[in-house]
């Protein structure tokens, strides 16, 4: 064991410290041709990561020493909010001709966060082709698929020859890259399908071109939401997906990396609010803003809290018969928490399907139910065993009193657990009917509705089974 320990370190040590390598040619005082050459030996990925580390003058420095298409795409793997303030220590020329040069979805994103008069003449300064790219992208909102989206496509006549077809793509190659797909309009310039560039290498000159074409190809238009897209774009396994506009025309491209980003965000979105926030945080928020995206469901909640606090004041007079009874409120509470928490999560999850018929959601409620029921009854069964053992041993009661209470807990927890089951089903496909988003329907909320049912059905079956039927209460 002690060898493999030390192998493993062995590794570790082995291990290139390429951060400290760039900073120190960064540092040194070689001459900028020496460094770039150096620093060509790295991938754009770990420079990206060295340069918040830097100093702004050393940043500055680096700046200079490489060329633009190297700090595109070291730029490529740079957070947003770093992004930014890069491009805020350069002078306007030179960070025009770097978002000219990023992919234009990354571009259009990173202008936005840039103060408005700097982000005027960055765009004034870029290149006519890639500012009229970045603008199109720009003029659509943040929910809508067509700001995710690149310019950086190939896209060729359906008339043409397999010969012509083949010299459009090595023309167009040279300032787009993205080429494993190649994309087709008609003689009006509307979509109509697609080619995969394997095919088109091997086909022979004579064959017509039509004949390579996928005419079922996947599509989406530029102002469909993110949210009711998304699921159709993880269908296909396609490296690019083509966005068009409302004429049919091909304004660019999703690809794959675009859509992993997407769903990363929506996730992320969805974790947000099954916390109770609005929207998601980071470490460097201000405490303000923070406080803005917590303290909207918090009030909610303290509201809701306030209604469950005062069904149990309602239930005051069983608590004064019935002391014991107080002492396994909790744990009521949290059964129905979590089975309605476990339903929440499932139906949200199915909900992601946008297919999904009435009678489907139909038998989604009625699964959660049974699933509430049968779980509640296993739970509810140990629950009446060992809690009517524990009252009779540890708190001195008899074996009737004890295995009263036991029961009544657990049927309480069969029925709180039910209830739960079918609110952590029906609240998000509520939701979901009146085109809110269902992860609305968050944890806390959830939680906060089966303590009002738990709380209810547990004094409720007390009184009723304890005091008016069992005559408990003195």
């Amino acid at each position: 064991m002690s060898e493999e320990l030390e192998l493993m370190e062995t590794e570790v040590a082995k291990r290139p410290d390429y951060e400290g390598e760039i900073m120190a040619i960064v540092r040194s005082q070689s001459s900028p041709k020496v460094m770039q050459e150096k620093l060509g030996d790295y991938h754009e990925n770990d420079i990206a990561e060295v340069l918040p580390k830097l100093s702004s003058s050393e940043r500055v420095k680096l700046y200079r020493v490489l060329g633009t298409e190297v700090l595109s795409a070291v730029f490529e793997y740079t957070e947003d909010e770093d992004t930014k303030r890069f491009l805020d220590e350069m002078d306007i020329k030179k960070a025009a001709d770097i978002v000219s040069n990023l992919e234009t979805d990354t571009a259009a994103q990173l202008l936005k966060g840039i103060e408005k008069e700097r982000r005027t003449l960055i765009i004034s300064s870029m290149e006519p082709e890639a500012r009229r790219e970045v603008e199109m992208i720009a003029a659509y909102d943040e929910d809508e698929i067509g700001s995710r989206m690149t310019a950086n496509f190939i896209v060729i006549r359906e008339n043409l020859t397999v010969k012509q077809a083949m010299s459009s793509l090595i023309e167009q190659a040279a300032e787009n890259d993205n080429i494993a797909t190649i994309f087709v309009e008609d003689e009006k310039g509307e979509y109509y399908g697609a080619i995969d560039l394997k095919e088109l290498i091997i086909a022979r000159q004579s064959t017509p071109l039509e004949n390579l074409v996928v005419t079922s190809f996947p599509y989406v238009y530029g102002h469909e939401d993110i949210d009711s897209c998304i699921e159709r774009l993880k269908d296909y396994s396609e490296a690019y997906i083509p966005v068009l506009n409302n004429m049919n025309h091909i304004q660019g491209v999703i690809t794959a990396q675009n859509i992993i980003e997407v769903v990363d965000d929506e996730m992320g979105e969805d974790y947000a609010r099954l916390a109770g926030l609005t929207a998601e945080e980071d470490l460097a928020e201000p405490l303000t803003q923070s406080m803005r995206k917590r303290l909207p469901w918090l009030l909610v909640l303290l509201g809701l809290g306030m209604l469950v606090s005062s069904v149990v004041g309602a239930f005051e007079k069983v608590v004064s018969q019935l002391t014991l009874i107080i002492a396994f409120q909790s744990l009521i509470l949290d059964m129905a928490g979590n089975g309605g928490t476990q339903s929440l999560a499932v139906t949200i999850r199915v909900l992601m399907d946008e297919n999904l018929t009435r009678r489907q959601k139909v038998g989604l409620v009625f699964k959660e139910m049974r699933i509430g029921l049968c779980n509640g009854a296993i739970l509810g069964g140990i629950s009446f065993a060992l809690l009517g053992l524990y009252i009779m041993l540890f708190k001195s009661k008899s074996l009737t009193f004890a295995y009263s209470v036991s029961a009544c807990i657990g049927i309480s927890i069969i029925v709180a657990m039910v209830i739960a089951s079918i609110v952590g089903t029906v609240i998000p496909l509520f939701f979901k009917k009146i085109k809110i988003d269902p992860a609305v329907a968050s944890g806390p909320l959830i939680t906060t509705i089966n303590d009002l049912v738990a709380v209810v059905t547990y004094y409720g079956m007390s009184w009723l089974l304890l005091i008016e039927v069992m005559k408990l209460g003195g």
